[in-house]
């Protein structure tokens, strides 16, 4: 069963067209990517997504009701979250209160206390930090908070924008295992990734963004195996 659907959404900047008809699916408890090239739309896609920038035309479904018009912090109390690119900590702040205001939708505020428990059992580093102020971690360091402070909203589907942008290969392994442990735990993910092995080895079903189409769709073992994908994206 679809979570969230995207139908035939095109959007832009201004004048300037990125997305033209996009249509994306992510089925309950799986974890879908999203690979494409650097410009290729998947950030636009994204923040449509999310209401950040409105569709043009098509229409955006979550959980069977259209959302396409909705603010970004209605998506959100209905559980729909995104990990921005960049993370976008509160640099100032430590680790407990940048968790502290991602569970700002009413939804998560009762289970404040077991939502925290779960983000500092499955990313232990934090819970070591968590008097640390934010802009003091290291890259890796702060990639886990953005993810942890978006598990603090009690996301039904979790958007990841770039998760291993700029880390070394070493934090990105944990990382993308924290996404399997996610998944265990019944949340549907989106993940847009440049890495487009390591997301497509993750991943249960996986598409491929090019010029704002989406040019290839399927299961993420089908993808890794396209001749294209292989010489596109992967350098085979």
């Amino acid at each position: 069963m679809a979570i969230l659907e995207v139908r035939d959404v095109t959007s832009g900047y201004g004048e300037v067209q990125i997305l033209w008809g996009a249509s994306l699916s992510l089925e309950e408890g799986k974890l879908t990517s999203l690979v494409g090239t650097n410009g290729a739309g998947k950030t636009t896609l994204l923040r449509t997504i999310m209401g950040l920038n409105k569709p043009w035309s098509g229409s955006i479904w979550f959980e069977g009701k259209d959302i396409s018009q909705l603010p970004p912090y209605a998506k959100a109390e209905m559980g729909l979250v995104l990990v921005p690119e960049g993370r976008q900590l509160f640099t100032d702040m430590t680790v407990a209160e940048n968790l502290e205001m991602g569970a700002t939708p009413k939804r998560a505020i009762p289970n404040y206390k077991g939502n925290l428990e779960r983000v500092y059992e499955l990313l232990p580093r934090l819970k070591e930090r968590r008097e640390q102020k934010a802009g003091t971690l290291s890259g890796g360091e702060q990639q886990m908070l953005a993810v942890a402070r978006g598990i603090m909203a009690e996301p039904k589907a979790l958007l990841i924008d770039e998760l291993s942008l700029g880390l070394a290969p070493v934090l990105v392994l944990g990382l993308f295992e924290t996404l399997n442990q996610l998944k265990e735990l019944g949340i549907t993910l989106l993940l847009v990734e440049q890495n487009v092995q390591m997301a497509l080895a993750v991943s249960d079903f996986g598409y491929v963004l090019s010029q704002g189409r989406m040019e290839l769709e399927g299961s993420s073992r089908e993808l890794a195996k396209n001749e294209h994908v292989r010489s596109a994206y992967l350098g085979l």
